[in-house]
């Protein structure tokens, strides 16, 4: 597919800015100007944009556009503006810091942004160090705050006023524990390390539960809880003399009030007994508040050879992004890239309330940790990198992809420009932010250094 490539410029950028140590709170990093413009299918130009339909307010956000088409005769505009800097490493970083941040929006207009600042490793589940900043100006300067409590935002609202999120806690010691007999071993793709595989019914109590944070209305903080699973079949498993409770995903609200998850890692019994030890996409329902999940449907693991060479080498599909579309279908797009190179993001879909899968298609070249956000105006929104970081846009039904927007370019180099991993929040009818990690920000002393950025969107379809 043809790129939307966005380059920087010659100038020199964020001549004022100010980095932020990563363990110690700073003042501030002042809004930096990335600087870029698009090479294909840009109209650079505010007026423009003015007069086309955008209000002054958006329209100093808007210094970019493209049209893509996105079948069927039908387009969408994009329009951004440049990015901001929310934080800057002060000296050259190991992978998992200064990576997957996240972003939170106040009623108020307060953007809150975190970032992982821990390496990226079973040993970092369930910890809580993080980096943290405010905006309050619509994320154009941010301040970088101590560590702080989670944000009373964010979560999935219920109908009952409570939020819910899905939580990690930290991993337990093998040692610990009294386990039963393991019914499958396999090593995991990255490491190659050993994982031994227990059946989620024949283990302690404490490990055949998931766990949540609820915030009730009113409440002041978080309330952690946990949540029993009613999946025959399904299976844990043990890594690095450690036992991981983890169950990643979305959580989305389906029309009769009940809570669909749509998770991973999915490991299960096959029929004929033995461990399915590639993971599954699993879909659990809960209809008593998210206290007590019933399985629903997998997504299997199908190895594809056309879309993927290396598809009988891969660890099963992981990191889904779940939405319910505006006629009812379920929409799940993964990941494929592991240990063995960069594959390919599937998409599937469930049109009986995620019982059954079609057959997974492959709809990217790579991808990791897909973000969905389906926008008021109907407009889907899919971000995803690694390598670099990509935008992609379809209409309601999510039909067919647009081309991608490269908002990082992938390094020339074999390092990483990006971790890939990102957050989208919606903060009008048809208008988005992205957080997003850029590996070689150039500082104003000519240094290539992690930064945790930030664009605003506005998409219309035409």
């Amino acid at each position: 597919m043809p790129l939307l490539s966005v380059h920087r410029n010659g100038s020199t950028e964020w001549s004022a800015e100010r980095p932020c140590p990563p363990a110690i709170p700073a003042p501030g990093c002042p809004i930096g100007s990335l600087g870029r413009a698009l090479t294909v299918l840009v109209a650079a130009g505010v007026a423009s944009l003015a007069s086309a339909g955008a209000g002054a307010a958006s329209a100093a956000y808007e210094t970019n556009s493209a049209a893509l088409p996105i079948g069927d005769a039908r387009t969408v505009r994009v329009a951004w503006g440049e990015a901001s800097l929310v934080c800057v490493a002060t000296k050259p970083e190991p992978w998992g810091m200064f990576q997957f941040p996240r972003l939170k929006v106040s009623p108020a207009g307060e953007w809150f942004a975190k970032w992982s600042m821990l390496p990226d490793s079973i040993t970092s589940y369930g910890k809580t160090d993080a980096g943290h900043a405010v905006s309050r100006d619509e994320g154009k300067t941010w301040t970088v705050a101590p560590d702080e409590s989670e944000p009373l935002l964010g979560g999935l609202l219920l109908p009952n006023g409570d939020r819910l999120v899905i939580s990690t806690p930290r991993p337990v010691k093998t040692s610990e524990l009294k386990l039963p007999p393991p019914v499958g071993s396999a090593a995991e793709n990255y490491g190659k390390a050993p994982r031994d595989f227990y059946r989620l019914d024949q283990l302690p109590a404490e490990l055949q539960v998931v766990h949540l944070k609820r915030l009730r209305p009113g409440a002041k903080q978080w309330t952690p809880e946990t949540a029993t699973i009613d999946d025959p079949g399904a299976l844990r498993y043990t890594l690095r003399d450690l036992f991981p409770i983890v169950w990643w995903g979305d959580l989305r609200l389906a029309a009769d009030g009940s809570i669909v998850a749509g998770v991973y890692p999915g490991f299960y019994l096959r029929p004929d007994g033995r461990a399915e030890t590639r993971t599954a996409i699993s879909f659990f329902r809960s209809a008593d508040g998210g206290r007590s999940w019933k399985i629903a449907g997998r997504i299997h693991y199908q190895p594809n050879a056309g879309s993927d060479p290396k598809a009988e080498q891969r660890d099963g599909y992981t990191e889904p992004a779940f939405e319910i579309l505006r006629d009812g279908t379920y929409l799940c797009i993964f990941r494929t890239t592991d240990g063995a190179g960069i594959g390919p993001m599937y998409a599937s879909r469930s049109r009986d309330e995620g019982k059954t899968w079609s057959q997974p298609e492959a709809i990217t070249p790579n991808g990791v940790l897909p973000r969905l956000l389906r926008l008021d105006n109907g407009t889907l929104v899919l971000a995803a990198g690694r390598p670099g970081l990509q935008l992609r846009f379809a209409a309601a039904d999510a039909a067919r992809w647009s081309d991608p927007i490269e908002l990082v370019p992938p390094s020339p180099a074999k390092e990483h420009a990006s971790c890939g991993y990102s957050d989208l929040v919606a903060i009008g009818r048809d208008t988005f932010v992205l957080i997003y990690s850029d590996f070689r920000h150039v500082t104003a002393t000519g240094d290539l250094r992690k930064a945790i950025k930030v664009r605003r969107f506005t998409v219309r379809p035409q």
